[in-house]
């Protein structure tokens, strides 16, 4: 994939997979490689990759797990490759892209199996095939919803970013430049990995833009004075009854963007069928300690204590639009979309 440097941040490397370290691009070009699957498991609870980094990462991770199973017999290939594939989902539990794309490829190779017991070099390259395709679907999806989401931007707009949408973001960029509008941005720096302000920024200059950096702190500030007229940010998930599930933070954006008058617009390839509600996506928490930290120094004096949600949920009322890529729909009517 031609574009910016994170748009290809997973790579094969021989008998390896090589994983762009976004804990610490663009300061440091730096590729984490991944012998194994259980590499590959590692480097995404590290925070290695993120956003739709770990579905790239998934999908390599178990090729990874066929080239481990070569050398068993069918059935139990099959069993290792399951394994595998839990193995990954269970790193982060709250955004469905590491899911979808393990069940992607096992239903793949389910169907390939319909012919005969793969084993081997056939099983291997079964797999490869699998998660070639569910990357382009991706790819795809994301064009796609880029295309929905630009139609909402008016020529000129500024838009504020929360964190780092990845492919979203990448798609709908390409897609209002296609169409000839101007855009501004300003992009919230993320605490407390900092992604806003080291990948989402960074993208940006990528692509031509030359963003306004702001801290989290400051977006009721930011909209107030005017300096954005557009809320735009990615969901890690979107439940059936449109609520929102986003890189904390995404919460006071939404809340904000609502204080202000700004539409809020949450973007998702879908919304997912096995989450009616919020009740039934798990909310990832992380070890307090990590927001005692800023790019590996510690901020926090000794005896200070940490909180980590990594997400927060946006009740549909505050969400203005949700863009998906079969287009824009209302929260309470996204489910419309499958």
């Amino acid at each position: 994939m031609n574009g910016p440097a994170l748009a290809d941040s997973v790579r094969f490397a021989g008998d390896a997979v090589e994983i762009l370290d976004r804990r610490v691009y663009p300061f440091e070009v730096r590729w984490v490689r991944c012998a194994t699957s259980e590499d590959v498991a590692v480097a995404i609870e590290r925070m290695v990759t993120q956003s739709s980094g770990p579905l790239f990462a998934a999908t390599a991770g178990m090729v990874l797990g066929a080239r481990e199973a070569r050398h068993d017999p069918p059935a139990e290939a099959a069993a290792r490759l399951r394994a595998v594939g839990a193995r990954l989902v269970a790193t982060r539990p709250t955004n469905n892209h590491i899911r979808d794309a393990v069940h992607a490829v096992l239903a793949e190779l389910a169907a390939a199996q319909e012919d005969g017991a793969l084993a081997g070099d056939a099983l291997v390259a079964a797999v490869e095939r699998a998660a070639r395709a569910h990357d382009a679907a991706y790819w795809a999806r994301s064009d796609a919803l880029g295309e929905h989401a630009a139609s909402l931007l008016p020529d000129g707009a500024r838009v504020l970013t929360h964190c780092w949408a990845d492919a979203y973001l990448i798609g709908t960029v390409r897609a209002a430049q296609r169409a000839g509008k101007r855009l501004e941005f300003v992009c919230t720096e993320t605490r407390p990995y900092l992604q806003g302000a080291r990948l989402t920024a960074a993208t940006l200059v990528e692509m031509g833009y030359r963003p306004t950096l702001i801290t989290d702190g400051m977006v009721a500030a930011a909209l107030s004075d005017g300096l954005a007229d557009v809320a735009l940010t990615a969901a890690d998930r979107v439940t059936l009854d449109g609520h929102v599930i986003n890189k904390v933070g995404t919460l006071g954006v939404a809340l904000a963007a609502g204080a202000f008058g700004v539409p809020f617009y949450a973007l998702v390839d879908a919304p997912d069928p096995q989450a009616p509600t919020a009740q039934d996506v798990v909310i990832e928490r992380r070890d307090g300690d990590e927001v005692l930290y800023a790019l590996g120094r510690r901020t926090a004096a000794d005896g200070v204590t940490g909180y980590y949600p990594v997400f927060d949920v946006t009740p549909p009322h505050l969400v203005t639009r949700i863009v998906t890529e079969r287009g824009v729909h209302q929260p309470d009517r996204v489910k419309e979309s499958l």
